[in-house]
């Protein structure tokens, strides 16, 4: 989005916050998922750690800094009452990335989505050793500010055709098998997964979400530059555009 290669994205909900506090010129326009994520704490099966205690201190593998898999790692590790300044982190670009650190012992745990790793979890490949939880929505639609600006029309028309495509997919009595299809998990969790997650057709900003993100991202200065950040509604504005939601006729 920086290099505008793309015009508008589906992001993390603290990933795409952590982009526009830190220079992003993005603003996010409606939420997407609006159930929380739940994150899975893997080692490797072969790991001397068995309990949550165990990773403090210890090398992460993430997809990138400023990805979920970083600011939840993190997040986690400061509700958990361990030592921040003490993670490593180890890039791995994504969850096959992962595999081959874990597997090489070039990391040691591993934060992802718990449905997504659920095979490798049944297969002996990963241990779960615990989950992480976060207070605010899984997903968000951020859009470049100069792409709202000149095309805001079609913003509108691409989040109600991608909501009507959600709610049909959540309501398709054969939604679950197409999704362990796609995804190489089993039935039992592609229910599961469909049964709990929220496809949101609201676009106003969840203020309070927005608050908990930021202040958690403050905590662990985890922004460049905490006194560039505007508080109360001057903060709300440069994070959250509001416009109307538009009737797709199906």
């Amino acid at each position: 989005m920086r290099n505008k290669e793309l015009d508008a994205a589906l992001l993390l909900t603290e990933g795409a916050v952590y982009d526009i506090l830190n220079g992003g010129r993005n603003k996010l326009v409606s939420v997407y998922v609006a159930s929380p994520l739940v994150w899975g704490i893997h080692v490797s099966a072969s790991s001397s750690i068995s309990r949550i205690e165990g990773i403090e201190g210890k090398r992460f593998a993430i997809s990138r800094f400023g990805s979920g898999s970083h600011l939840i790692a993190t997040v986690d590790a400061a509700e958990r009452g361990f030592s921040v300044g003490d993670m490593e982190f180890v890039v791995v670009d994504d969850i096959e990335g992962a595999r081959s650190a874990l597997a090489n012992n070039e990391a040691d745990v591993f934060l992802w989505e718990k449905h997504m790793t659920q095979p490798l979890v049944d297969s002996g490949e990963f241990r779960r050793i615990g989950e992480r939880i976060v207070p605010w929505p899984a997903f968000v639609v951020s859009v470049r500010v100069d792409y709202l600006d000149t095309h805001s029309n079609t913003v509108h028309e691409a989040l109600d055709i991608v909501a009507d495509f959600a709610t049909r997919l959540k309501c398709d009595p054969n939604g679950a098998n197409r999704i362990s299809a796609a995804y190489g998990i089993g039935q039992a969790d592609a229910r599961s997964w469909l049964g709990s997650v929220q496809w949101s057709h609201d676009r106003r900003c969840p203020q309070a979400a927005i608050d908990r993100i930021v202040a958690a991202l403050l905590s662990l200065d985890l922004v460049q530059s905490a006194e560039s950040i505007p508080s109360g509604r001057a903060r709300l504005n440069r994070i959250w555009a509001n416009i109307e939601s538009r009737a797709v006729p199906l």
